[in-house]
């Protein structure tokens, strides 16, 4: 029996979380393609009884800190480079690869490291060939493996890997189970999702979700949850005209959130100003961060 702790690492909008929900074959971690979708730690378990526990962990994209909520981010990074078996460091082919060098270099890993080259279906003309040629050698991998992994393009490649170097050992969690994160975690980040998906500009970075209430009645769920902004402004732009864009979300993420958790569901949304939210140690910790 083999088990362990693999932690994905790399910048905003490399991958990470596209890669774990198709590792898993579930959507556990939220997609956008703006970029700091991802505030948490998310750990998702990929279990083979007898055989492997995978404890994969999709982590924030790492950026420089200017907010108290960006710190909280980078602690969550830093707690993932402190406990990881093995780790995956993750580059989007078309991105600024010497950036990414100086990021990975920076980690100083003392683990077993796979550099996953992604988005090799999106790379421009000679792309993968040039990643290639500037990661050859570096001293802080093992081994190196190009994916899709929106197309879920040579991840059994990706996963023989991982098998191989994972430490023997027993399973750390039932192995019924997918994540150690709540239900109502999930459910907040589907409708922080729609946000991501429906606003431009700011308006997504400035915006926490919180599920007041979860109740399990014979017929559905029940949940009441706050989308929480910092100016009025903001929340005349979530609720939209005659309330049209708060029930787009509210249409969006109930047939995702039914989806996920199997049962009909009623939700009601409310939109709350919290100024400043992201320096707020107090609010932070009561969204979660």
């Amino acid at each position: 029996m083999k088990s362990g702790f693999v932690n994905i690492f790399g910048k905003p909008n490399a991958g990470k979380s596209t890669l774990l929900n198709a590792l898993l074959g579930e959507k556990l971690a939220i997609v956008s393609h703006k970029v700091q979708t991802t505030r948490h730690r998310i750990k998702a378990f990929l279990n083979k009884p007898n055989e492997y526990q995978i404890v994969f962990s999709d982590t924030p994209g790492i950026i420089e800190a200017k907010y108290k909520l960006h710190e909280k981010m980078m602690n969550a990074v830093k707690n993932a480079l402190e406990d990881a078996d093995i780790a995956l460091l993750i580059v989007d082919v078309n991105d600024d690869l010497n950036e990414c060098d100086t990021i990975f270099q920076s980690l100083k890993l003392k683990v077993p490291t796979i550099l996953v080259l992604n988005k090799i279906d999106q790379a421009q003309n000679g792309k993968i060939a040039l990643a290639e040629s500037l990661f050859a050698n570096k001293p802080y991998y093992k081994k190196i493996i190009k994916v899709s992994a929106l197309h879920k393009h040579h991840l059994q490649k990706l996963l023989n890997a991982i098998i191989e170097l994972l430490p023997e050992g027993l399973p750390f969690y039932n192995e019924d189970d997918l994540s150690d994160l709540p239900t109502k975690f999930f459910v907040s980040e589907l409708i922080r999702e729609k946000v991501y998906e429906l606003f431009e500009d700011e308006i997504p970075y400035h915006v926490a979700v919180m599920v007041n209430e979860f109740k399990e009645k014979e017929t559905l769920v029940k949940i009441q949850a706050d989308i929480v902004v910092q100016r009025e402004t903001q929340k005349a732009i979530i609720i939209g005209e005659k309330g049209k864009m708060i029930k787009q979300i509210g249409t969006l993420a109930r047939k995702d959130i039914e989806q996920f958790i199997n049962r009909k569901i009623f939700l009601e949304l409310f939109v709350k100003v919290k100024p400043k939210w992201r320096e707020n140690e107090l609010q932070l910790k009561e969204y979660g961060y």
